[in-house]
Formats: C-alpha cells, structure tokens, sequence
C-alpha cells in the first residue's frame, strides 16, 4: 500500500515536472519570439533612421546647392550692376569732359552761352578714345569735285591693322549741305566698312548755331568779303574738329580732305616721334604746305585753340600758327635773329613730307589751286610705285616754304599790328612757354 502511495507521488512529481518543463519551454519559445520581434523592430527602426539620414543629407546637400546658386546669382547681379554702374559712370564722364572741353566756345562766343550743351553731332562713331593719334580732317562741298574718298583711301589703306586699333580717323563736315551730308555718308558706310564697325573712323557734323551770325548775315558780293569769310569760317572749323578730337589721343594729326599720304607715313611719324628726345616742342611738320600735317600734342591744343579764336576774324589760321610762336617766345626788343634761334627748338621738320596737295578745285568757290609739295610731287599718285625711303631726318625749322593758297614770310619777319599784340599780351598774361628752351 505504501509502495502504490510513493508510485502515485512519483508520478504526480513527474506530471509537474513534466508541465513545468513543458511550461518553461512555452515561455521561452515565447519570449524568444518576443526577442525576435524586439529584434526586428530594431533593424526596422535603424533601416528607417538611416533611410531618413540618407534624405536629410540630400535635402542638406540640395539645400546647400539652392543657397550656393542663390548667392551665386546675387553676386553676378552685383557684379552686373557695378559695371552697368561703372559704365555709365565712364559715359558720363565722358561727356562731361567732352563737355567742358567745348565750353572753352562760349568764352569767345556770346551767342552760345544759352546752349546748353555744345557738341558735334556723330553720325558715324563709337566714341573712340584712348589711342595715340587722332587724324583730323575737316570738308566741305567744293564746286564740281570731291578729293575725300581718295584722301580717306590713301589715308587707311596705308595703315597696318595694329596702327588702325592705336588710331582714329575724324572726318567733319563742315558744310550745312544736306545732300553733300549724305554723299559722304553713304561714301563712308560703303567703302569702309570694317574700320566704321571697329571705331577707327568716325563721321561727325558741326552743328549750325556754333558759327556766330555773322556767317548768316553776311551775303556780300564783293570777292574779298567772301574770302575774309571763308578763311574765318575755316579757323573755326579747324578749332572745333580739334576740341573734339583732343580727348581722343595722345596726337592730333591735322589733315585736309585733298590730299594723299606717301606709303607706310604713319610708321615713320610713329617712328619719328619716338626718336625725339626732348618733350620741348609745341608741333611736328610733316608738310611744308599750309596747315596739313601738322602733328600737335594734345594736351598743348587748348593753347593753339584759345589763340585761334581769339584772332579767328584777323588772318587764316596757317599764319596765326606763325604769330602764335611770335607771341609766346619773343621778347620785346630782341632781333628776329633771336626770336628765329628759338623756334628753331620748338618746331620741328621732317623731311621730305609724308603728304602731298592734290586737289586742284579750292573749297573757295570759284578758285583753283596747283601748289603742289616739291618734295612729295613725284609720290602724288596713290597707285604709283615705291616713293621715297623710310628715312627722314629730322629738321629744326624757322622758316616757312609754302602754303596750299600762300606764302608767308616767317613769322619774326612778320610783325603784328598793335591791336593782336595788344589782346595776344592779355591772352598770354605774359606768361611764356614752358617749352622755352
């Protein structure tokens, strides 16, 4: 009975044993199910958290991108708007100084006072500035013929590219002449084209108000009026082409609109004006006839221009050149001797000339004119064979050879009346030239 009773307690044992067993298991297999979840959740959270690592660092890396493009944009705005800024700058003060450049007029001229603004009127031009030489060449209608497509011909063709970028080529009309306006225009627009777009030649008209009335009111008859008038009117044509090329270049090189250039002149007057060693020198002659080829600096034009117009009604503009060296290097009392020893220093020649007169029709109705350069009468021709060497030798000259419609003796020959050196003496404040020697 007690071995049935201790069966029974085994097998109960074993039975409780056996479902704690089995109880044990359950739990662990469930909270080994447990872990596995745990562990799943924990990869889905970190695939999650590095999925949304990955497209924040993407949003950062575009945001980044946005805020580099923004600023970049800012910047090239600013930079846009500096240099509209700056150019705009750069054109106003251009004009100023092209401005104040002409206000020198209404000094002398009453009537332009209430002008507000004086200044040509560019046909052809991109205001081309800041090179070495600026050609000056003023015309007008003549009779019956036109020397300046063969002037500008001779003049551009002879120039190497290099030396058409270092220059600029003015022409000025001078000429109220609406058709003779247009002629040249179309002559110009058509033959050269490549130097219109490059800036080196430009077209420019002087606008009517700047001549003063007298050139409307007076419509004598009698021959010498007309020629006093229109030897006034040519000095003033001169001086407004020269205002308005001075701030252009270094040198202004005066020309006229009939004339022909010898082959490579523009490399020898580069070469030539290099070669001067000394800076006291108020003009360079590369032609003995009249007022072409004379080479100035352009910082001494105001001087020359100022003299000009203040004696514009009294002589033709080649022999107030002469009394204008009368005037600043001439004492009282000295000899013609002296006065000639000094300008010697001060104006020189080359030899022979690089420009030859060619037009026989004189801007001044009615007349011809045949003086031709001794020197440059065998190299007229444009089409002709090689003239002279490159070479030239360099001249100090005190006297004068000749001139396209005279000859004036030299100018410490010339004496002055009493009312030029009267206003000449104002003028100057009896200062003389820096270029003494």
């Amino acid at each position: 009975m007690r071995a049935k009773l201790v069966n029974c307690l085994i097998s109960l044992l074993a039975v409780l044993l056996f479902s704690f067993f089995c109880f044990c298991i359950s739990r662990m297999t469930q909270t080994g199910n447990q872990l596995i979840n745990c562990r799943n959740h924990i990869l889905e959270f970190k695939e999650n958290f590095l999925r949304l690592k990955n497209k924040t660092e993407r949003n950062s890396q575009e945001l980044t991108e946005a805020l580099s493009k923004i600023n970049y944009d800012i910047k090239q705005r600013e930079h846009v708007s500096v240099n509209l800024v700056g150019k705009k700058m750069n054109t106003l003060d251009k004009n100023e100084i092209a401005s104040n450049t002409f206000e020198v007029l209404k000094f002398f001229f009453p009537h332009l006072r209430k002008v507000g603004r004086i200044y040509p009127d560019v046909i052809i031009g991109k205001e081309k500035a800041g090179v070495t030489f600026a050609l000056g060449i003023s015309t007008v209608k003549r009779q019956n013929h036109s020397y300046l497509k063969q002037t500008l011909t001779s003049l551009i063709t002879r120039m190497t590219l290099l030396e058409e970028k270092d220059s600029v080529v003015i022409v000025s009309i001078a000429d109220s002449n609406e058709d003779y306006l247009k002629s040249v225009v179309d002559m110009v627009t058509q033959k050269f084209k490549r130097q219109v777009k490059s800036g080196s030649l430009e077209v420019i008209s002087i606008p009517a108000f700047f001549y003063p009335d007298m050139f409307r009111a007076n419509q004598s008859t009698e021959d010498s009026q007309k020629l006093e008038s229109w030897q006034t009117k040519q000095v003033l044509d001169f001086c407004f082409l020269m205002l308005y090329a001075q701030p252009k270049a270094m040198y202004y090189l005066q020309l006229e609109d009939d004339i022909i250039a010898k082959k490579m002149y523009f490399t020898k007057i580069t070469d030539f004006v290099h070669s001067i060693t000394s800076n006291n020198w108020f003009y360079v002659e590369f032609s003995v006839l009249g007022f072409i080829g004379k080479l100035f600096k352009s910082e001494d034009l105001t001087e020359f221009i100022r003299f000009f117009l203040m004696f514009y009604k009294d002589k033709p503009i080649d022999l107030l050149l002469w009394d204008f060296f009368q005037v600043k290097m001439c004492n009282a009392g000295e000899t013609p001797e002296k006065c000639a020893e000094r300008n010697k220093q001060i104006r020189i020649r080359y030899r022979p000339s690089l420009f030859q007169h060619v037009g026989t029709q004189s801007s001044y109705l009615g007349t011809e004119q045949y003086l031709k350069d001794p020197s440059r009468a065998r190299d007229a021709d444009p089409t002709a064979g090689r003239g002279a060497g490159a070479g030239g030798r360099e001249e100090r000259s005190g006297e004068r050879r000749g001139s396209p419609e005279r000859t004036p003796p030299p100018a410490c020959a010339r004496p002055l009346s009493p009312a030029v050196q009267v206003r000449a003496a104002r003028a100057s404040g009896g200062r003389r030239s820096r270029m003494r020697s």
